[in-house]
Formats: structure tokens, C-alpha cells, sequence
């Protein structure tokens, strides 16, 4: 007897039990449910939601595994400085910068599953109801848009928040109104934001260190373009991720390669990714233009971030990464394919008019994707109203041709 048949008995034998929803949970993460429909004709599908939640994962570990590496090489170039001749097998992929990752970001990964995966089972053992998958990504987006050295129990804190409020009250996964990982984000930065933000957050060890000899730096590009500061970084480490960030953003890249692998399982909407981008292009081009055009003085405490070349806004920050993974959750986004376009769009706007305007959090990107997950249901009712003017205006100015003499006969009648 194997393995899947031995868990089938003990699913039958404990079925109806106050424990059977959490068992049942991870038995179908595991095997694909012994079960056969009774009734009526069905199709037989692969793409059930614990295999789209997978399908984001893959795409999601590139980002996970860099931003491990990436961990240790800011880390050692802080202390010793950035090598003047990048080689990346050298400099970057080395089992000294790996460990610092695996000390400080897999923590992050266990934290952040342990305790949302432990509130979904707890909620589905008292409501009864089967466990869903839809923390699996959120599970794994978490530790990628939070700083590296976020203190453990501050994340627990925030996940158990985000699960609770940002989705269990809401009916759970299907049900919620706002991102899951995004609400968690955004309590984390008004609950603490001395760690969300600064210039030592970035960078392992750089909060302990500070006020002492050995005291070290790492400032973000949006950090330093906020304080007014210029900084050290090229286009081409901004574009692979050899910057400071949160875990997973860094990596322009990899993120692009997620997305479009997204786009061709069809997971993700690429509408929604094309119009945000188009919407942050257009924003950085108007602030471009103002400095242009000499309407800002070099004084001003805008200048900095409203002068940075308007594509570049892709480059740094969590732009690129919110974009791909959270603006284009299935869920808290838009779901008419007209309305995905007014979405997007103004994710984008609002996200580099929020660091723009917003020194003190010059990472706007997840408050524009929260606050258009409110508006989301507004513009999909809008789109639907206009659809249904459109079709009863057509309908109106119609001609309807008879197709037999008998039905000439049934309109003369009915319209006598």
C-alpha cells in the first residue's frame, strides 16, 4: 500500500472529525484527491488554485534565491567596500554571501509561513471549511518586500494581522478586498517604521552597528534621491540588482523574467502589467517636463526625485516587482478587461506621484496598489454600466429582418 492510499484511509477514517479540514489540507498538497464527481458531464482540468499558487512560486524563486546573495554581498561590500572589478562568481554568487542569506532571509520564509499558514488552518478547523491555498504566494511574497534584518516577531506580528484583517474577516481567500501581503507590508511600515525606512535597514547588521566604530551604510537610490543626495550606483546594477532593497525587489531582471513567464501560463494579466508601466512612464515624463521647463527651483526639496529620468523610476525601488506580482493578484485587482487598463494605469501614476511628493516613504508603490484595490470594484461597475448603455443604444436603433413569410405575419401582429 502506498503512501497516497494510507493517507486516503485515514482521511475517510477521520472524516466529519473537528481535525479533518487540516489533515484534509495536507493530504491535497500533497496527492491530488482520490475523488470522482457522481453526476452530470465535467471537464478535467490542471489548473486548480494550488497549482496557479505554484505557478507564482516558480516564478517568485529567482527573486528569492538573488535577494539571498544579494544579502551577503551588500553586507561585505559595506564592510569592505564594492569591488572596483565586479566578476559575479567572484564577488556575487560565493558561499560567504549565500550563508548570510540563509541566515537572515530563510528565518523569514519559516516566520511568515509558520504563523499565516497556522492562523488559515485555525480558522478552517473552528469554521469548518477546507483549507485554501491562497496563502501559499502570500507566504512567499512577505519575506520578499520587507528588509532584510526585519526582526522576527515584528513579522509575526504583521502576518498575523494581514491574515486576520486583510483577509479571515473578509470570508478568506476569494473574498478579500485588499492584498494579503500588501496589508501586512503597510502595517509593518505605520506599526514600525524606523525599520521599514532609513539608511540602515537595507543592509545586514548596519542597525547594530550603528553609532559605533564600525558603524556602516546602505542607502537605497530612492533613499538618497529623497535625502537630495546623488548616488554610487550604475544602470546596470540598478537593472541586475546589485543594490540595496528589500529582499526580493532589487533584481529588475528576474522580475521581468517572472512576469512574462506569468503572462505565457496565463496567470497574470499582462493589461495590467503594460498599463502600470504606462502609467509610471507618463507620471516620471510630466515631473521631467516641470524640471525641464525650469518651473522647479534646483532648492526645492523635490528636484532630486522629480529631475530622475522618468524610465528609471522601473529600475529601483518595488516598482517593477509590485507591477508583476501584486498588482495583478486575481483577487483585489480588476476583472473586466477594460477596467484592468484604468487599474493599472493609475497604479503606476500614483506610485511615482507618491514618491515623489512623499519624501518620508519614497516607495509609493504598494499604497497606489492598496488604494486601487478599493477602487477596483468602482471601475469594473463603471465599465459594466457602459457596456450595458452601449449594447441597449445598439439595441434600440437595431433592424430586425424576418426570416420567414410567418414571421412577417407575427410582427405585423404584434406591432398592430
Amino acid at each position: 500500500m502506498g503512501m497516497k492510499e494510507k493517507l486516503h484511509q485515514i482521511k475517510l477514517k477521520y472524516q466529519g472529525k473537528k481535525m479533518a479540514p487540516a489533515f484534509n489540507a495536507l493530504h491535497t498538497f500533497l496527492y491530488t484527491p482520490n475523488e470522482t464527481t457522481h453526476s452530470g458531464g465535467h471537464i478535467r482540468g490542471a489548473d486548480d488554485l494550488k497549482r496557479t499558487m505554484n505557478t507564482v512560486i516558480l516564478a517568485l524563486v529567482p527573486c528569492l534565491l538573488f535577494g539571498m546573495f544579494n544579502a551577503g554581498y551588500q553586507h561585505y561590500s559595506a564592510i569592505n567596500g564594492f569591488p572596483e572589478s565586479f566578476s559575479l562568481f567572484d564577488h556575487f554568487l560565493t558561499w560567504d554571501n549565500f550563508w548570510v542569506g540563509v541566515t537572515t532571509v530563510l528565518p523569514l520564509v519559516v516566520v511568515s509561513y509558520g504563523i499565516g499558514l497556522g492562523i488559515e488552518f485555525l480558522f478552517a478547523v473552528i469554521k469548518g471549511h477546507e483549507v485554501e491555498e491562497g496563502y501559499l504566494v502570500t507566504g512567499m511574497l512577505v519575506p520578499l518586500i520587507v528588509p532584510v534584518d526585519t526582526p522576527l516577531w515584528m513579522l509575526a506580528i504583521a502576518v498575523a494581522f494581514g491574515v486576520v484583517i486583510g483577509k479571515e474577516v473578509f470570508g478568506g481567500t476569494g473574498m478579500n478586498i485588499l492584498n494579503p501581503a500588501l496589508t501586512i507590508r503597510a502595517f509593518l511600515f505605520f506599526a514600525y517604521p524606523t525599520w521599514m525606512s532609513g539608511d540602515k535597514v537595507w543592509v545586514h547588521e548596519a542597525v547594530e552597528r550603528a553609532g559605533t566604530a564600525d558603524a556602516i551604510s546602505g542607502e537605497t537610490v530612492l533613499g538618497s534621491l529623497a535625502a537630495g543626495s546623488d548616488y554610487s550606483y550604475s544602470l546596470a546594477d540598478m537593472f541586475y540588482g546589485f543594490i540595496p532593497g528589500s529582499v526580493g525587489e532589487t533584481s529588475t531582471l528576474l522580475i521581468l523574467l517572472g512576469g512574462l513567464f506569468l503572462i505565457f501560463s496565463k496567470i497574470a494579466s499582462w493589461r495590467i502589467m503594460v498599463s502600470a508601466v504606462v502609467g509610471a512612464l507618463a507620471m516620471g515624463l510630466i515631473f521631467n517636463g516641470i524640471v525641464d521647463a525650469g518651473w522647479l527651483p534646483e532648492y526645492s526639496k523635490f528636484y532630486t526625485l522629480m529631475s530622475f529620468p522618468y524610465w528609471q523610476h522601473l529600475l529601483v525601488g518595488g516598482l517593477a516587482f509590485g507591477i508583476v506580482f501584486m498588482a495583478t493578484d486575481p483577487v483585489t485587482g480588476s476583472q473586466t478587461n477594460k477596467g484592468k487598463w484604468y487599474y493599472g494605469f493609475f497604479i503606476g501614476f500614483l506610485s511615482v506621484m507618491i514618491r515623489v511628493f512623499n519624501p518620508g516613504y519614497p516607495e509609493g508603490v504598494f499604497l497606489a496598489i492598496l488604494l486601487m484595490n478599493v477602487f477596483a470594484p468602482t471601475i469594473d461597475h463603471y465599465v459594466v454600466r457602459g457596456n450595458i448603455k452601449k449594447r441597449l443604444k445598439r439595441f434600440k436603433t437595431a433592424t430586425i429582418y424576418p426570416k420567414s413569410s410567418d414571421e412577417v405575419d407575427s410582427l405585423k401582429t404584434e406591432t398592430a
